[in-house]
């Protein structure tokens, strides 16, 4: 299948060293290696999970959920951006599919959400019919994909448009593709999750809740990202509250406010250098009694030593969880 990505060879194992950026690790390695603290995924009170793009991005599948186990994480998120590499894989064959299977079994690190943002590149609000068209062809293969993978959660981005102007009209077509999508994902029974955004369309729990009242489905959900939502200025303690019923996973990223004369600053951006407040955030979890997952959003899959980038924001995070008092440790 012409640029389709290599098929993943079954029970394939990473070399002995990573590539030189980064540190050795091996799958059968001791586990929790780049750990310091004492904090192991089985005292987590919640599945904590890590984004594809954090990790080394020339790993292949089995090595990438290696890595992943390695530093202790339940889960991987995987990404269909708006890259014709990502893209290639909503065209995966049967086998390719199978190999991805038999490496999330054979890790034991589980792959349950993808983030679909290929729908930047192409729209469901675009005034173009051809891309509303397209947009429709990644959704349906998008679906047929995690059928057939065991992914149970897409994250659609909630953009109306990105790379157009956005009026009434894009609106009005970005909600007819969001209620066929969801028809579409009901069959299936797989849930379709709406991000929080870095735009101002949809910058809040409050906001996606006009969604959900049109289209009133189980399987249309809210998936909030605590660092778009803090960065809009958004009360958090109050937004979560008002979602916890319908949040299917959380991502856990820090970011810059949005002001005046500032744009904000919505990725790259350490966590603890950013204005979210995650002890608060956990605080509100804890009270609440969320036990759903959290993903760490990172990109660092190009950076010098992606892995020790990783290991210790791991260790930040649990930190905070345990202020926020939704760890308890003895």
């Amino acid at each position: 299948m012409p640029g389709a990505s290599p098929p993943i060879a079954k029970n394939t194992r990473p070399s002995a060293a990573w590539p030189t950026r980064c540190p050795p690790c091996r799958p059968d390695a001791e586990s929790h290696q780049y750990l310091e603290d004492d904090v192991t995924r089985e005292a987590l009170p919640n599945p904590l999970g890590i984004y594809e793009k954090a990790l080394p991005k020339d790993l292949d599948w089995p090595a990438r959920l290696a890595l992943a186990k390695a530093l202790d994480f339940d889960f991987v998120e995987m990404s269909i951006d708006e890259t014709d590499e990502r893209m290639t894989r909503l065209s995966w064959s049967k086998a390719e599919r199978a190999a991805f299977c038999a490496a999330v079994r054979d890790f034991g690190v589980s792959v349950p959400s993808v983030c679909l943002s290929a729908h930047r590149r192409f729209p469901f609000g675009s005034r173009d019919p051809s891309t509303r068209v397209k947009a429709r062809d990644i959704m349906r293969r998008a679906i047929d994909l995690c059928v057939d993978l065991g992914i149970r959660t897409i994250q659609v981005a909630g953009y109306d448009v990105y790379y157009e102007e956005a009026d009434v009209g894009t609106k009005e077509r970005f909600i007819e593709g969001l209620q066929w999508s969801v028809r579409e994902a009901a069959k299936a029974q797989v849930m379709l999750a709406v991000e929080i955004m870095d735009t101002a369309f949809i910058n809040s729990i409050t906001r996606w809740r006009e969604y959900d009242q049109l289209i009133h489905s189980p399987y249309f959900c809210v998936y909030p990202d605590l660092g778009n939502l803090t960065a809009w200025g958004n009360d958090v303690d109050a937004e979560l509250r008002a979602g916890i019923d319908r949040i299917v996973a959380i991502h856990l990223k820090d970011t810059l406010k949005v002001t005046g004369d500032f744009p904000g600053q919505f990725r790259d951006v350490p966590f603890g250098d950013g204005c979210v407040d995650f002890k608060a955030c956990f605080a509100t979890l804890a009270d609440l009694g969320y036990r759903g997952p959290f993903l760490m959003e990172m990109w660092t899959e190009k950076s010098d030593e992606p892995v020790v980038e990783i290991a210790t924001a791991r260790r930040w995070m649990i930190e905070q969880m345990r202020l926020g008092g939704l760890l308890q440790v003895a």
